[in-house]
């Protein structure tokens, strides 16, 4: 069963509303996901499933929707992805807070970068299915606006470093298989 992290776009920062973490987990658990933890308040979780990733993500929208009234969009990643993304920063040399990856769900069209505006000292690279930022000095005063992300979701090197590393260790440690229910007793006449 392989161990993936979920990654809710704009919840508890703006956009969908308060969703306690402790209301996240227990929606993982009811769809049947093992060994379910979550990563700070802005929508991150990791488990183990053996659905796939299409599933994973369908599933977690649909009670996201029920819970919230408004759709909620879910960024799936496996933890060899999550591996493969901190190992391809294209920006290792600077700060891993002031560095996003703008995770999305299919690969960003090849000149993304063409459309991107109000760019002053930010550097921007495409991943696989993701979007790199660099924002040198910091985001506060930043007015970067990348149009193939506005439909993704953006954590920093740090976050994806510590969800990489909680989905790493599921995978080292499978769930144990379910525990067989015993048989009933056939009980026989006497006699």
């Amino acid at each position: 069963m392989p161990a993936y992290a979920a990654l809710l776009r704009a919840v508890n920062v703006g956009g969908t509303g308060k969703l306690p973490m402790a209301q996240l987990q227990a929606m993982c658990e009811a769809e049947g996901y093992a060994g379910v933890r979550t990563y700070i308040a802005s929508g991150n979780v990791v488990f183990h499933t053996g659905r796939d990733a299409a599933q994973v993500k369908a599933a977690l929208e649909r009670r996201l929707h029920q819970y919230t009234g408004k759709p909620v969009r879910v960024l799936v990643r496996t933890a060899a992805e999550l591996a493969r993304i901190l190992a391809a920063n294209p920006f290792p040399e600077q700060a891993p807070n002031r560095t996003v990856v703008i995770f999305l769900d299919h690969a960003p069209a090849a000149d993304a970068l063409a459309t991107v505006s109000r760019q002053r000292e930010e550097r921007v690279a495409l991943g696989e299915r993701e979007i790199y930022v660099d924002y040198g000095a910091g985001m506060a005063g930043s007015k970067l606006r990348i149009p193939a992300g506005e439909a993704g979701t953006g954590r920093n090197m740090n976050s994806v470093a510590r969800l990489a590393a909680m989905a790493a260790a599921l995978d080292a440690q499978p769930p144990a298989a379910p525990k067989a229910r015993p048989k009933p007793a056939r009980i026989r006449p006497s006699g």
